[in-house]
């Protein structure tokens, strides 16, 4: 079926926990794309945390590996994504997920922690402190909001084999270009909307820090969420 376009003109609201550092090494050298690549590959060669996905550089065009204040925030959404995927992308390459409401942001990223603690024997209680990170966006992606009924597949609670699909081959077509991303329903939090970006480039620099909140799940499993708050003790 031919699918329709929207044009997201927006702050996008990304949660990520608050241990990942703000500031990239190469985000304030002036280099060529292609020593930038290089320089991406010779510290995937010395950090174990980027040893394991320097092979997702390859799949960027070296257009698409961004440079400047913030930049390591926006290409780390995309070599350093989660091996088994998400909604609409394989572990071959991450991409920009985002809510367009950090209510939404705030819905999604709970679940998702929640799933994964549930996975770990004596999990609960926990605390994880997350941080908000808001970036604009400008371009337009596939537009399946609305959809939930007529194409259930794509928003599948917990089974993403046919979204996947979908994504992969709106992101890697057999022929002509791919897509941006897309713009869809939030699965979590009803009137909710997320977007999937496929190309760094279109994450617009500087990435701005937000709050910072702190999900705590007691021994049942059941979560708060606190927005944190610097005191002043003077």
């Amino acid at each position: 079926m031919s699918e329709s376009r929207a044009s997201i003109r927006a702050h996008t609201h990304r949660l990520i926990a608050s241990r990942y550092p703000t500031v990239g090494i190469f985000d304030d050298l002036n280099l060529s794309q292609e020593e930038l690549t290089v320089a991406f590959l010779l510290e995937s060669v010395t950090n174990d945390r980027l040893t394991s996905h320097s092979g997702r550089l390859q799949l960027l065009p070296p257009s698409e590996i961004v440079q400047g204040p913030t930049a390591n925030m926006v290409m780390a959404a995309f070599l350093h994504a989660d091996e088994t995927g998400g909604r609409f992308t394989d572990g071959r390459l991450g991409a920009w997920y985002a809510a367009l409401e950090i209510e939404t942001a705030i819905t999604e990223t709970v679940h998702h922690n929640t799933r994964r603690l549930r996975l770990s024997e004596g999990a609960f209680p926990s605390n994880i402190q997350m941080r908000q990170l808001i970036a604009g966006i400008d371009c337009s992606l596939i537009d399946i909001r609305g959809q939930q009924e007529t194409r259930p597949e794509l928003y599948a609670a917990n089974d993403y084999s046919k979204s996947r699909a979908f994504g992969l081959a709106l992101r890697w077509p057999s022929s002509g270009d791919g897509e941006n991303g897309i713009v869809f329903d939030s699965v979590r939090r009803k009137g909710g909307n997320n977007v999937c970006v496929f190309r760094p480039s279109l994450i617009l620099l500087p990435v701005m820090q937000g709050d910072h909140y702190q999900y705590s799940w007691d021994g049942e499993g059941s979560v708060t969420v606190s927005k944190l708050a610097n005191i002043d003790h003077r």
